[in-house]
Protein backbone atom coordinates (compact mmCIF):
# COMPACT_ATOMS: atom_id res chain seq x y z
CA UNK A 1 0.00 0.00 0.00
CA UNK A 2 1.09 3.15 -0.96
CA UNK A 3 0.16 7.12 -1.15
CA UNK A 4 2.15 8.86 -4.12
CA UNK A 5 2.68 12.33 -3.89
CA UNK A 6 4.64 14.24 -6.02
CA UNK A 7 4.99 18.57 -6.27
CA UNK A 8 2.93 19.07 -3.37
CA UNK A 9 3.66 22.39 -1.91
CA UNK A 10 4.02 22.53 2.28
CA UNK A 11 1.87 22.96 4.73
CA UNK A 12 -0.87 21.33 7.18
CA UNK A 13 -4.28 22.41 8.57
CA UNK A 14 -5.76 25.35 10.21
CA UNK A 15 -6.77 27.20 13.29
CA UNK A 16 -6.46 29.46 16.03
CA UNK A 17 -5.40 28.33 19.20
CA UNK A 18 -7.15 30.22 21.51
CA UNK A 19 -5.97 29.64 25.50
CA UNK A 20 -5.03 25.99 25.77
CA UNK A 21 -4.53 26.60 29.26
CA UNK A 22 -1.96 23.22 29.70
CA UNK A 23 -1.66 22.82 33.72
CA UNK A 24 1.46 21.80 35.32
CA UNK A 25 -0.93 18.83 37.34
CA UNK A 26 0.11 16.57 35.12
CA UNK A 27 3.33 16.19 35.93
CA UNK A 28 2.69 14.54 39.17
CA UNK A 29 1.21 11.44 36.78
CA UNK A 30 3.77 11.62 34.09
CA UNK A 31 6.13 8.47 33.67
CA UNK A 32 9.65 7.98 33.35
CA UNK A 33 11.63 9.71 30.62
CA UNK A 34 12.11 6.59 28.93
CA UNK A 35 8.16 5.97 28.93
CA UNK A 36 7.10 8.88 28.00
CA UNK A 37 5.33 8.56 24.19
CA UNK A 38 6.46 11.43 21.91
CA UNK A 39 3.49 13.06 20.49
CA UNK A 40 2.55 15.39 17.47
CA UNK A 41 -0.71 16.92 16.13
CA UNK A 42 -1.71 17.99 12.93
CA UNK A 43 -4.22 20.61 12.99
CA UNK A 44 -4.36 22.81 16.36
CA UNK A 45 -7.06 24.64 16.43
CA UNK A 46 -10.23 24.13 18.28
CA UNK A 47 -10.72 20.03 18.27
CA UNK A 48 -6.91 19.60 18.11
CA UNK A 49 -6.40 22.50 20.68
CA UNK A 50 -8.80 20.46 22.75
CA UNK A 51 -6.80 16.97 22.67
CA UNK A 52 -3.66 18.73 23.70
CA UNK A 53 -5.17 20.04 26.83
CA UNK A 54 -6.64 16.24 27.42
CA UNK A 55 -3.10 14.88 26.74
CA UNK A 56 -1.23 17.29 29.23
CA UNK A 57 -4.01 16.19 31.63
CA UNK A 58 -3.38 12.10 31.62
CA UNK A 59 0.87 12.80 31.39
CA UNK A 60 2.69 10.30 30.38
CA UNK A 61 3.90 12.39 27.02
CA UNK A 62 6.19 14.74 25.54
CA UNK A 63 4.18 17.25 23.15
CA UNK A 64 7.14 16.73 20.32
CA UNK A 65 5.67 17.94 17.23
CA UNK A 66 3.39 20.52 15.90
CA UNK A 67 1.80 21.27 12.52
CA UNK A 68 -0.89 23.53 11.10
CA UNK A 69 -0.92 25.39 7.95
CA UNK A 70 -2.29 28.76 10.21
CA UNK A 71 1.60 30.48 10.93
CA UNK A 72 -0.53 32.14 13.74
CA UNK A 73 -1.90 29.00 15.21
CA UNK A 74 1.24 27.28 14.45
CA UNK A 75 3.57 29.95 16.43
CA UNK A 76 0.86 30.08 19.40
CA UNK A 77 0.61 26.49 19.76
CA UNK A 78 4.85 26.59 20.51
CA UNK A 79 4.31 29.11 22.96
CA UNK A 80 1.47 27.27 24.69
CA UNK A 81 3.32 23.79 24.83
CA UNK A 82 6.34 25.25 26.08
CA UNK A 83 4.15 27.16 28.76
CA UNK A 84 3.39 23.94 29.74
CA UNK A 85 6.57 23.16 30.86
CA UNK A 86 7.81 21.19 27.62
CA UNK A 87 10.12 21.45 25.49
CA UNK A 88 10.20 23.76 22.26
CA UNK A 89 8.00 21.23 19.83
CA UNK A 90 9.28 20.69 16.21
CA UNK A 91 6.86 23.07 14.41
CA UNK A 92 6.11 22.65 10.59
CA UNK A 93 3.35 23.53 8.37
CA UNK A 94 4.54 20.25 6.42
CA UNK A 95 3.17 16.84 7.91
CA UNK A 96 5.09 15.41 5.48
CA UNK A 97 8.52 16.46 7.64
CA UNK A 98 6.43 16.25 10.88
CA UNK A 99 6.34 12.11 10.03
CA UNK A 100 9.95 12.13 8.58
CA UNK A 101 11.11 12.48 12.52
CA UNK A 102 11.96 8.81 14.06
CA UNK A 103 12.05 10.35 17.53
CA UNK A 104 8.16 10.70 16.98
CA UNK A 105 6.06 8.08 18.10
CA UNK A 106 2.08 9.12 17.46
CA UNK A 107 0.12 11.35 15.57
CA UNK A 108 -2.81 13.16 16.21
CA UNK A 109 -5.14 14.25 13.56
CA UNK A 110 -7.66 17.14 13.77
CA UNK A 111 -7.25 17.95 10.52
CA UNK A 112 -10.75 18.59 7.84
CA UNK A 113 -12.10 15.19 6.81
CA UNK A 114 -10.43 15.30 4.14
CA UNK A 115 -7.35 14.76 5.45
CA UNK A 116 -7.79 12.11 7.88
CA UNK A 117 -7.35 8.53 6.35
CA UNK A 118 -4.59 10.46 3.95
CA UNK A 119 -2.61 11.57 6.93
CA UNK A 120 -3.42 8.97 9.43
CA UNK A 121 -2.14 6.03 6.11
CA UNK A 122 0.76 8.38 6.00
CA UNK A 123 2.08 8.07 9.52
CA UNK A 124 1.01 4.45 9.71
CA UNK A 125 3.76 3.99 6.77
CA UNK A 126 5.94 6.30 8.71
CA UNK A 127 5.72 3.58 11.64
CA UNK A 128 3.53 6.23 13.81
CA UNK A 129 0.81 5.04 16.38
CA UNK A 130 -2.54 7.43 15.41
CA UNK A 131 -5.34 9.35 16.96
CA UNK A 132 -7.91 10.28 14.30
CA UNK A 133 -10.90 12.58 14.73
CA UNK A 134 -13.91 11.14 13.69
CA UNK A 135 -14.78 10.52 10.80
CA UNK A 136 -12.00 8.16 10.12
CA UNK A 137 -12.45 9.05 6.76
CA UNK A 138 -13.92 11.32 3.83
CA UNK A 139 -15.50 8.18 1.73
CA UNK A 140 -15.77 4.48 2.10
CA UNK A 141 -12.78 3.40 0.10
CA UNK A 142 -10.50 5.83 2.81
CA UNK A 143 -12.05 4.01 5.59
CA UNK A 144 -11.00 0.37 3.91
CA UNK A 145 -7.33 1.01 2.75
CA UNK A 146 -7.15 3.26 6.01
CA UNK A 147 -7.84 -0.57 7.61
CA UNK A 148 -5.62 -2.29 5.72
CA UNK A 149 -3.09 -0.23 6.41
CA UNK A 150 -3.37 -0.36 10.07
CA UNK A 151 -3.17 -4.45 9.72
CA UNK A 152 0.03 -4.44 7.67
CA UNK A 153 1.69 -1.69 9.52
CA UNK A 154 0.49 -3.37 13.04
CA UNK A 155 0.33 -0.03 15.26
CA UNK A 156 -2.67 1.29 17.18
CA UNK A 157 -5.02 3.13 15.60
CA UNK A 158 -7.95 5.21 17.75
CA UNK A 159 -11.15 6.99 16.05
CA UNK A 160 -11.68 10.11 18.49
CA UNK A 161 -15.40 8.91 19.40
CA UNK A 162 -15.05 9.47 23.02
CA UNK A 163 -18.15 7.79 24.57
CA UNK A 164 -16.47 4.83 23.85
CA UNK A 165 -14.15 5.77 26.86
CA UNK A 166 -17.15 6.50 29.29
CA UNK A 167 -17.55 4.76 32.56
CA UNK A 168 -21.19 5.14 32.17
CA UNK A 169 -21.69 3.70 28.33
CA UNK A 170 -19.21 1.07 29.27
CA UNK A 171 -20.91 -0.26 32.06
CA UNK A 172 -24.72 0.43 30.05
CA UNK A 173 -23.18 -1.98 27.20
CA UNK A 174 -21.68 -5.00 29.88
CA UNK A 175 -25.66 -4.99 31.28
CA UNK A 176 -26.58 -4.96 27.86
CA UNK A 177 -24.46 -7.72 27.61
CA UNK A 178 -26.00 -9.95 30.68
CA UNK A 179 -29.31 -9.54 29.25
CA UNK A 180 -30.89 -7.17 31.45
CA UNK A 181 -32.66 -5.08 28.41
CA UNK A 182 -33.42 -8.71 26.45
CA UNK A 183 -33.32 -8.86 22.58
CA UNK A 184 -32.16 -5.13 21.61
CA UNK A 185 -33.83 -5.05 18.13
CA UNK A 186 -34.03 -0.98 17.54
CA UNK A 187 -32.08 2.12 18.45
CA UNK A 188 -33.18 5.63 17.70
CA UNK A 189 -30.39 8.00 17.90
CA UNK A 190 -30.55 11.77 17.59
CA UNK A 191 -28.34 15.43 17.26
CA UNK A 192 -29.35 18.79 17.69
CA UNK A 193 -27.73 22.26 16.58
CA UNK A 194 -28.93 25.44 15.63
CA UNK A 195 -26.30 26.77 13.49
CA UNK A 196 -26.70 30.22 11.77
CA UNK A 197 -26.21 31.05 8.11
CA UNK A 198 -22.67 30.64 7.00
CA UNK A 199 -23.24 33.47 4.20
CA UNK A 200 -21.99 33.77 0.48
CA UNK A 201 -18.20 33.17 0.32
CA UNK A 202 -16.46 35.59 -1.82
CA UNK A 203 -13.29 34.48 -3.86
CA UNK A 204 -10.33 36.13 -2.79
CA UNK A 205 -6.29 35.29 -2.19
CA UNK A 206 -5.80 33.16 0.86
CA UNK A 207 -4.43 34.71 3.80
CA UNK A 208 -1.04 35.55 3.96
CA UNK A 209 -0.80 33.40 7.17
CA UNK A 210 -3.10 30.64 5.73
CA UNK A 211 -1.06 27.85 3.20
CA UNK A 212 -4.06 27.13 1.10
CA UNK A 213 -2.18 24.75 -1.35
CA UNK A 214 -2.20 22.20 1.73
CA UNK A 215 -4.82 22.88 3.42
CA UNK A 216 -6.66 21.34 0.48
CA UNK A 217 -3.98 18.52 0.57
CA UNK A 218 -5.27 15.37 -1.42
CA UNK A 219 -8.30 17.02 -2.35
CA UNK A 220 -8.02 18.53 -6.36
CA UNK A 221 -7.80 21.93 -6.36
CA UNK A 222 -10.54 24.87 -5.92
CA UNK A 223 -10.56 28.69 -5.61
CA UNK A 224 -9.66 30.23 -2.26
CA UNK A 225 -13.30 31.61 -1.23
CA UNK A 226 -13.30 33.53 2.81
CA UNK A 227 -16.55 31.46 3.81
CA UNK A 228 -14.43 27.79 3.93
CA UNK A 229 -11.65 28.51 7.12
CA UNK A 230 -12.15 27.57 9.58
CA UNK A 231 -14.91 25.74 10.28
CA UNK A 232 -17.87 25.97 7.26
CA UNK A 233 -15.56 23.47 5.13
CA UNK A 234 -18.07 20.91 6.99
CA UNK A 235 -20.58 21.78 4.80
CA UNK A 236 -19.04 20.93 1.47
CA UNK A 237 -18.96 18.06 -0.18
CA UNK A 238 -15.47 18.89 -1.73
CA UNK A 239 -13.87 18.44 2.19
CA UNK A 240 -16.65 17.72 4.25
CA UNK A 241 -18.78 15.05 4.81
CA UNK A 242 -22.25 16.48 6.59
CA UNK A 243 -23.85 16.40 10.09
CA UNK A 244 -24.62 13.03 9.97
CA UNK A 245 -20.24 12.02 9.75
CA UNK A 246 -19.84 15.42 11.62
CA UNK A 247 -22.08 13.91 14.64
CA UNK A 248 -23.71 10.54 14.07
CA UNK A 249 -20.68 9.21 14.47
CA UNK A 250 -21.15 8.99 18.09
CA UNK A 251 -24.71 8.33 18.97
CA UNK A 252 -24.46 5.62 15.26
CA UNK A 253 -21.48 4.53 16.96
CA UNK A 254 -23.55 3.67 20.26
CA UNK A 255 -25.69 2.27 18.39
CA UNK A 256 -24.56 -0.32 16.91
CA UNK A 257 -22.05 -1.46 19.87
CA UNK A 258 -24.62 -2.22 22.05
CA UNK A 259 -26.72 -4.29 19.03
CA UNK A 260 -23.41 -5.92 17.97
CA UNK A 261 -23.75 -5.06 13.99
CA UNK A 262 -21.50 -3.70 11.28
CA UNK A 263 -23.08 -3.47 7.85
CA UNK A 264 -27.02 -2.97 6.88
CA UNK A 265 -28.35 -4.40 4.32
CA UNK A 266 -30.64 -1.31 3.46
CA UNK A 267 -30.37 2.40 4.14
CA UNK A 268 -33.45 5.13 3.83
CA UNK A 269 -33.37 8.49 3.58
CA UNK A 270 -35.26 11.41 4.09
CA UNK A 271 -33.26 15.10 4.46
CA UNK A 272 -33.29 18.31 2.85
CA UNK A 273 -32.41 22.01 3.42
CA UNK A 274 -34.81 24.35 5.60
CA UNK A 275 -33.05 26.63 7.13
CA UNK A 276 -31.17 29.63 5.67
CA UNK A 277 -31.66 27.82 1.70
CA UNK A 278 -30.23 30.57 -0.12
CA UNK A 279 -26.61 30.50 1.31
CA UNK A 280 -23.72 28.63 -0.03
CA UNK A 281 -23.49 25.39 2.28
CA UNK A 282 -23.59 22.74 -0.21
CA UNK A 283 -25.86 19.74 1.91
CA UNK A 284 -29.21 18.86 4.27
CA UNK A 285 -29.43 20.54 7.49
CA UNK A 286 -32.51 17.98 7.84
CA UNK A 287 -31.93 14.15 7.73
CA UNK A 288 -33.87 10.77 8.75
CA UNK A 289 -32.12 7.91 8.05
CA UNK A 290 -32.81 4.05 8.68
CA UNK A 291 -30.86 1.46 8.80
CA UNK A 292 -32.06 -1.86 8.34
CA UNK A 293 -29.71 -4.90 9.27
CA UNK A 294 -30.54 -8.82 9.38
CA UNK A 295 -32.68 -10.21 12.03
CA UNK A 296 -34.88 -7.33 11.52
CA UNK A 297 -33.04 -4.91 13.56
CA UNK A 298 -33.07 -1.29 13.10
CA UNK A 299 -31.11 1.82 14.05
CA UNK A 300 -32.33 5.38 12.71
CA UNK A 301 -30.36 8.66 13.39
CA UNK A 302 -32.48 11.95 13.47
CA UNK A 303 -29.95 14.89 12.67
CA UNK A 304 -31.34 18.70 13.01
CA UNK A 305 -28.30 21.34 12.51
CA UNK A 306 -30.38 24.19 12.75
CA UNK A 307 -33.42 23.30 14.89
CA UNK A 308 -31.79 22.49 18.03
CA UNK A 309 -34.69 19.48 19.55
CA UNK A 310 -34.03 17.57 22.42
CA UNK A 311 -35.53 14.30 23.37
CA UNK A 312 -35.68 13.24 26.82
CA UNK A 313 -34.01 16.34 27.53
CA UNK A 314 -31.08 15.38 25.78
CA UNK A 315 -29.96 17.48 22.57
CA UNK A 316 -27.94 14.16 21.55
CA UNK A 317 -28.68 10.54 22.53
CA UNK A 318 -29.32 7.09 22.21
CA UNK A 319 -32.59 5.04 22.88
CA UNK A 320 -31.99 1.52 22.89
CA UNK A 321 -35.34 -0.88 23.18
CA UNK A 322 -34.80 -4.20 24.09
CA UNK A 323 -37.73 -7.00 24.92
CA UNK A 324 -37.28 -6.64 28.09
CA UNK A 325 -37.00 -2.62 28.40
CA UNK A 326 -35.37 0.27 26.94
CA UNK A 327 -32.37 2.93 28.01
CA UNK A 328 -31.44 5.91 27.29
CA UNK A 329 -27.88 6.85 27.13
CA UNK A 330 -25.74 9.82 26.41
CA UNK A 331 -22.10 11.16 27.41
CA UNK A 332 -23.65 11.98 30.42
CA UNK A 333 -24.99 8.94 31.71
CA UNK A 334 -27.92 6.51 31.26
CA UNK A 335 -31.49 5.30 32.44
CA UNK A 336 -32.61 1.56 32.38
CA UNK A 337 -36.02 1.65 32.04
CA UNK A 338 -38.71 -1.97 32.29
CA UNK A 339 -41.37 -2.39 29.45
CA UNK A 340 -43.96 -0.48 31.51
CA UNK A 341 -41.80 2.52 32.13
CA UNK A 342 -40.34 1.97 35.53
CA UNK A 343 -36.61 3.54 36.32
CA UNK A 344 -34.47 0.25 36.92
CA UNK A 345 -31.62 1.90 36.87
CA UNK A 346 -29.41 4.88 36.40
CA UNK A 347 -26.27 6.39 36.36
CA UNK A 348 -25.19 9.63 35.89
CA UNK A 349 -21.61 11.42 35.58
CA UNK A 350 -20.95 13.98 37.47
CA UNK A 351 -20.25 17.63 36.35
CA UNK A 352 -20.41 16.86 32.52
CA UNK A 353 -22.37 18.64 30.87
CA UNK A 354 -23.60 17.64 26.98
CA UNK A 355 -23.16 20.86 24.65
CA UNK A 356 -23.85 19.93 21.21
CA UNK A 357 -22.67 23.68 20.36
CA UNK A 358 -18.69 23.11 21.84
CA UNK A 359 -16.47 22.44 19.09
CA UNK A 360 -13.39 21.65 21.71
CA UNK A 361 -14.30 18.88 23.39
CA UNK A 362 -11.73 18.87 26.26
CA UNK A 363 -12.33 17.19 29.54
CA UNK A 364 -12.50 14.16 31.28
CA UNK A 365 -14.46 12.80 28.58
CA UNK A 366 -11.90 13.04 26.21
CA UNK A 367 -8.86 12.65 28.99
CA UNK A 368 -10.40 9.00 29.17
CA UNK A 369 -10.18 8.21 25.55
CA UNK A 370 -6.77 9.03 24.74
CA UNK A 371 -5.46 7.92 27.52
CA UNK A 372 -7.03 4.28 26.64
CA UNK A 373 -5.19 5.53 23.26
CA UNK A 374 -1.68 5.96 25.20
CA UNK A 375 -2.22 2.57 27.45
CA UNK A 376 -3.04 0.90 24.37
CA UNK A 377 0.26 1.70 22.52
CA UNK A 378 2.03 0.83 25.90
CA UNK A 379 0.17 -2.54 26.09
CA UNK A 380 -1.33 -1.93 29.29
CA UNK A 381 -4.76 -1.30 28.45
CA UNK A 382 -7.25 -3.90 29.32
CA UNK A 383 -8.67 -3.34 25.73
CA UNK A 384 -8.58 -0.63 23.24
CA UNK A 385 -11.94 1.04 22.85
CA UNK A 386 -12.10 2.31 19.78
CA UNK A 387 -9.84 0.18 17.05
CA UNK A 388 -10.18 1.41 13.71
CA UNK A 389 -12.34 -1.43 12.72
CA UNK A 390 -14.95 -0.15 14.69
CA UNK A 391 -14.28 3.26 13.90
CA UNK A 392 -14.43 2.24 9.86
CA UNK A 393 -17.98 0.42 10.70
CA UNK A 394 -19.97 3.07 12.46
CA UNK A 395 -17.73 5.92 9.96
CA UNK A 396 -19.73 3.83 6.74
CA UNK A 397 -22.63 3.63 8.18
CA UNK A 398 -22.89 7.64 7.88
CA UNK A 399 -21.33 6.95 4.91
CA UNK A 400 -24.23 5.26 3.37
CA UNK A 401 -26.70 7.48 4.57
CA UNK A 402 -25.17 10.56 2.69
CA UNK A 403 -24.78 8.34 -0.62
CA UNK A 404 -28.21 7.45 -0.37
CA UNK A 405 -29.13 11.18 -0.02
CA UNK A 406 -27.06 11.67 -2.60
CA UNK A 407 -28.31 9.25 -5.35
CA UNK A 408 -31.79 10.11 -4.10
CA UNK A 409 -33.52 6.82 -3.07
CA UNK A 410 -32.84 3.62 -1.30
CA UNK A 411 -29.60 1.68 -1.29
CA UNK A 412 -28.72 -1.93 -0.72
CA UNK A 413 -25.84 -2.96 0.80
CA UNK A 414 -23.71 -6.63 1.33
CA UNK A 415 -24.18 -6.67 5.02
CA UNK A 416 -20.90 -8.86 5.07
CA UNK A 417 -18.76 -5.90 4.03
CA UNK A 418 -21.13 -2.85 3.68
CA UNK A 419 -20.39 -2.20 -0.01
CA UNK A 420 -23.00 -1.02 -1.86
CA UNK A 421 -24.94 -2.36 -4.91
CA UNK A 422 -25.67 -0.09 -7.79
CA UNK A 423 -23.75 1.70 -10.16
CA UNK A 424 -24.89 5.42 -9.19
CA UNK A 425 -24.48 4.76 -5.63
CA UNK A 426 -21.09 3.21 -6.43
CA UNK A 427 -19.99 6.96 -8.13
CA UNK A 428 -19.39 7.92 -4.30
CA UNK A 429 -17.56 5.23 -3.03
CA UNK A 430 -14.48 7.03 -3.83
CA UNK A 431 -12.78 10.20 -5.00
CA UNK A 432 -10.80 11.70 -6.98
CA UNK A 433 -7.28 13.10 -5.86
CA UNK A 434 -5.29 15.91 -6.73
CA UNK A 435 -2.63 15.09 -9.20
CA UNK A 436 0.62 13.28 -7.51
CA UNK A 437 -1.60 11.81 -4.76
CA UNK A 438 -3.55 8.68 -4.56
CA UNK A 439 -4.36 5.45 -2.57
CA UNK A 440 -3.34 1.91 -3.53
CA UNK A 441 -3.61 -1.26 -1.74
Amino acid sequence: MTIKRRNFLGGAIAGVVTGLSFSARSYARILGANDRINVGFMGTNSRGAGLMRSLVSVGGVNLTHSCDVDSRVLAKTSQEIVSAGFSSPKAHNDIRRILEDPSLDALVIAAPDHWHAVAGIMALEAGKHVYVEKPLSHNPHEGEIFVSAQKKYKKIVQMGNQQRSAAESIELISLIREGLLGDVYRAETWYGNNRGSIGHGKAVSPPHWLDWNLWQGPAPRRPYKDIYVHYNWHWFWHWGTGEICNNAAHELDIARWAMRLDFPEKVSVTAGRNFHTTDDWEMYDTMEVRYDFPGDKTIEWVGNSCNKVNRFGRGRGTLLLGTNGYAIVDRAGYEIYSTDGTLLRERKAQNRAVNTNDLVGAGALTEAHVNNFLDSIRGVAKQQHSPIADGHSSTLLCHLGNIAYRVGEDIYCDSSNGRVKGVEANRFWQREFQDGWNLSM
